[in-house]
């Protein structure tokens, strides 16, 4: 461990050094821009290689491929430089370059963080902040500097790319952030991206002025760059399971910059890059499909909740959604009735349990149909019920009585005619605790006793 510190130390000193060659030497320099420079992400990527030893894959693989192509069209660019190489070849280079960012951008959410799970809204919310950031910074930057470039169409075509993919990049980076919590690896890894789009604009604006010298000091903020974010492998990331939401407010901002900018685009147009017209229709859609997708998944939530408080058989509220509503009747007058079948049990025995279920269902009809409005009726369980009814104590009593006179007459159910009774226990609603408890003992006594109707 102490012969990679000092590996990683040498690589910062190598950096210094590269700086105080940019500052030195006024021209292209074989010793200082082909060795001196392109040692310094080969010492990173074999120090990346050790340091991601026990990462997965995929992981490895992208970011060792990413820092390989940075490295080989450095080394390319130096050759091209120092006129070992043909100018051709800067377009090879630059590809290289280009080759970076999608192996870069496999790599930087696994690193913050590995097999982080997300739901569609999650994932659907973070595209909308990265693309929505990605036009706004792209309009922001790109603008003051591209008019005042005057190369060809590759060169051009390559002065913006870069930027762009830059923005993108950090535009990742923001999205990311609700999926760890903030720990060094992630901190320096952001630094670093930062700084690598720092390092394009700034190197894009001194040639877009003419001042931008090849092997100049502006160079090495590369290096810095990929320094940083080697760096943070060496760091832990976060592997707890929480995660915050992105912001509301942040969508919003993206929806709403993207038709901003949009709508500058219609009125002037020219005005702004046209290649932001792409991530701003996206942002834009990317919000109606989330409007789809939420109203979709409150639909579920709200079918699923209804669900988990109704009974499947009968389709009344059940014994959660009956408890429920209990306790809001605590302050309303009225009263709770506790209903169990006589002599299901033998019926169900006989007939078997689809004719039974036929018979809690029509049973359940002929207790709603004799209950008040807005009265609750709930299936407890088997074959227990229970009501809740507003009311004084006339009312609420009479209906308790139309309910155990709505089971005396006899039932049809797959071409048997059944009899069945039912035994109801009532207790008026004077805002104690154990409404329940009493119930109960009502419905026993008046089942044991054979009361039909008992108060107690």
């Amino acid at each position: 461990m102490a012969t990679l510190k000092l590996f990683r130390i040498g690589s910062f000193i190598l950096i210094l050094a590269s700086f105080a060659a940019g500052i030195s030497i006024e021209k292209p320099d074989l010793l200082a821009d082909l060795l001196l420079y392109n040692v310094v992400p080969l010492v990173l990527l074999l120090l990346s290689i050790y340091a991601l030893r026990g990462e997965d894959l995929r992981t490895r693989l992208s970011l060792e491929l990413a820092l390989f192509l940075w490295f080989a069209g450095s080394v390319i660019s130096s050759l091209t430089a120092v006129y070992l190489l043909t100018n051709t070849f800067q377009v090879i280079s630059d590809i290289l370059y280009l080759l970076f960012y999608p192996f870069i951008f496999i790599a930087i959410p696994r690193l913050i963080r590995a097999n982080v799970s997300s739901t569609i809204l999650e994932n659907i919310d973070a595209a909308i902040v990265a693309l929505g950031v990605s036009a706004l910074a792209s309009a922001l930057l790109m603008k003051p500097v591209l008019p005042n470039y005057s190369g060809n169409q590759l060169e051009t075509f390559f002065a913006i790319i870069f930027p762009v993919a830059d923005i993108v990049l950090i535009a990742l980076i923001i999205s990311l952030s609700p999926f760890h919590r903030l720990n060094w690896r992630s901190f320096i890894l952001a630094i670093g991206i930062f700084a690598f789009a720092a390092a394009d604009f700034i190197n894009l604006w001194l040639s877009s002025h003419g001042k931008y010298r090849f092997g100049s000091w502006t160079d090495s903020l590369w290096l810095v760059a990929l320094f940083l974010i080697c760096e943070s492998l060496w760091h832990k990331r976060d592997e707890s399971d929480s995660r915050v939401p992105t912001h509301p407010v942040l969508i919003a901002v993206a929806v709403l910059f993207s038709a901003i900018l949009l709508s500058l685009l219609a009125l002037k147009p020219g005005y702004l890059p046209g290649f932001i017209v792409g991530p701003a229709i996206a942002t834009l859609f990317l919000a109606f499909i989330r409007m789809v997708v939420a109203l979709r998944q409150a639909q579920e939530i709200g079918a699923e909740r209804t669900l988990a408080r109704t009974d499947e058989l009968t389709g009344l509220p059940n014994r959660r959604k009956f408890m429920a509503e209990l306790i809001e009747f605590s302050n309303t007058q009225g009263a709770l009735l506790l209903l169990d079948l006589d002599g299901f049990k033998p019926i169900n025995d006989q007939y078997g349990h689809e004719v039974g279920d036929q018979l809690l269902r029509a049973v359940s009809q002929r207790f709603r149909r004799s209950l008040p409005s807005h009265s609750t009726l709930a299936r407890l369980g088997g074959d227990e019920f229970g009501a809740l009814i507003s009311g004084d104590f006339e009312s609420t009593m009479e209906a308790a009585l139309a309910l155990h006179a709505s089971a005396s007459y006899p039932f049809s159910i797959a071409g048997e005619t059944i009899m069945i009774g039912v035994s109801v226990g009532f207790v008026t609603n004077d805002g104690t605790r154990d409404m329940m408890h009493r119930a109960d003992q009502a419905m026993y006594k008046a089942k044991r006793e054979d009361l039909g109707v008992c108060q107690l």
